[in-house]
């Protein structure tokens, strides 16, 4: 009888553990706040950085330095990441007359934007940045390697927050309230 509840009771903890670790990864924002958390993290990279909008137009990113910056790491075939694009996509709207951009780092190709834009209406730059895209997330806090990832960075180029998982705009309005 024993052996009989063995595989039910394995397939339960198995169950739990995976549900546990969606939600702390994936559905469950998590932030890292203040400058202990920040420190180390440098702009430079992504300032001096060119990407491929959709067009596939190279795009100086040096352009959004001075500005509020809500970027935000993501691919099409990432679900959290296409769940909080309507949101980004009012914040960006809502907020573009306040020195705020919105800008979407895709860790995929041009081909990939445009066939994720076929489906989906987005009021914010979209860059392809493939592979160096991870790069540039890791150097501004993305020790997980996970997506979404979102960071604020402040109009003096320094990382006011960091966030892992699907954020909403509730969320990151709490952090521009701060620094607007």
């Amino acid at each position: 009888m024993l052996n009989q509840l063995k595989t039910p009771l394995f397939y339960l903890v198995l169950i739990a553990s995976l549900g546990f670790a969606i939600f702390y990864f994936f559905l469950n924002p998590q932030t890292q706040i203040g400058n202990e958390s920040n420190q180390g993290m440098s702009t430079q990279a992504l300032f001096t950085a060119n990407f491929s909008d959709e067009n596939s137009k190279p795009q100086p990113l040096k352009q959004y330095e001075g500005k509020v910056v809500v970027l935000n790491f993501w691919a099409s075939w990432c679900e959290p990441c296409r769940e909080e694009m309507p949101e980004l996509s009012t914040l960006h709207t809502e907020y573009k007359d306040r020195n705020v951009v919105v800008l979407g780092m895709a860790i995929e190709d041009v081909a990939a934007i445009n066939d994720f834009l076929k489906e989906t209406k987005v009021s914010y730059p979209l860059f392809a940045a493939d592979v160096q895209g991870m790069d540039i997330a890791a150097s501004l806090g993305n020790n997980k390697g996970v997506l979404p990832y979102t960071v604020i960075i402040k109009s003096d180029g320094t990382v006011a927050k960091t966030y892992f998982g699907r954020i909403t705009k509730p969320l990151l309005e709490q952090t521009l309230k701060t620094i607007l």
